[in-house]
């Protein structure tokens, strides 16, 4: 391998654990997810690293080394030889514990500047559809979930309503919304309950299909009275934590 004086750095979060992170640069399928269909990767010293662009470009490489779920190297060039030579650069690739998941940080050396600064906005982009194509898998039974809390506001057992909380989310989840500022669990079942008491007989239901992006998700819902008609609608904005769980939910009620 060549010199490589001149390098680019990117660092970004992913609301993802690590192992599940690395998957991403181990498993083929899902190498392909972020990359480009055909896309494949041999996750062992020695491996082939294969890219298609979504344009059809092609880009070759072999991994060096291997260490999951903290860190990937491997050369990056393409088949077509400009403006990287296969072999000509090399990608490091570590990931560190989060508070809100994975921070990714990516090194990218090269012989040159000139394709150093023409990969800058490349790896700004790829990472955007790394760190979207990981939630998509993560965040896939996101609308299992929002059916969960919703259904669980018309649950009259407090015991039965705070388990039914605590399945799907966090034990210090936040609530917001104009009637509400609850922090944790206790406080969150407490005033569903209270709920069910003033606004006998309404219901909540999600309304339409969600909306993910990053672990975060909209849901439209809809309140229907015990006649069976709609008394109010709205938006919420659901937070997922790395492991699934709801952090917090935002309310907005339709003017």
């Amino acid at each position: 391998m060549p010199e490589l004086p001149y390098h680019l750095d990117r660092s970004v979060v992913i609301r993802a654990t690590p192992e599940t992170v690395f998957r991403f640069f181990t498993d083929s399928p899902r190498w392909a997810a972020w990359w480009g269909a055909g896309s494949t990767i041999e996750a062992t010293p020695g491996g082939k690293v294969y890219i298609r662009h979504a344009n059809g470009v092609e880009s070759l490489g072999e991994v060096l080394e291997v260490r999951p779920p903290e860190r990937i190297v491997f050369t990056y060039g393409f088949a077509a030889g400009k403006p990287v030579p296969p072999g000509g650069s090399r990608v490091t690739i570590r990931l560190e514990p989060d508070e809100a998941g994975t921070r990714l940080h990516l090194r990218h050396e090269f012989a040159e500047a000139g394709p150093r600064d023409e990969h800058v906005q490349g790896w700004r982009f790829q990472l955007s559809l790394f760190a979207n194509a990981v939630a998509n898998e993560v965040y896939a039974d996101a609308a299992s979930a929002v059916d969960i809390w919703f259904g669980a506001w018309s649950i009259a057992g407090d015991t039965a309503r705070a388990e039914t909380f605590a399945g799907i989310a966090a034990p210090g989840i936040l609530f917001r919304d104009r009637f509400s500022v609850l922090d944790g669990l206790a406080d969150l079942t407490a005033h569903t309950g209270a709920a069910q008491r003033f606004m006998p007989g309404i219901r909540l239901e999600r309304k339409g299909t969600v909306r993910q992006c990053q672990g975060t998700v909209l849901a439209d819902w809809i309140a229907v009275a015990g006649d069976g008609k709609e008394r109010m609608a709205g938006t919420s904005v659901f937070v997922f934590r790395p492991d699934g769980r709801i952090d917090s939910v935002t309310g907005f009620t339709n003017p």
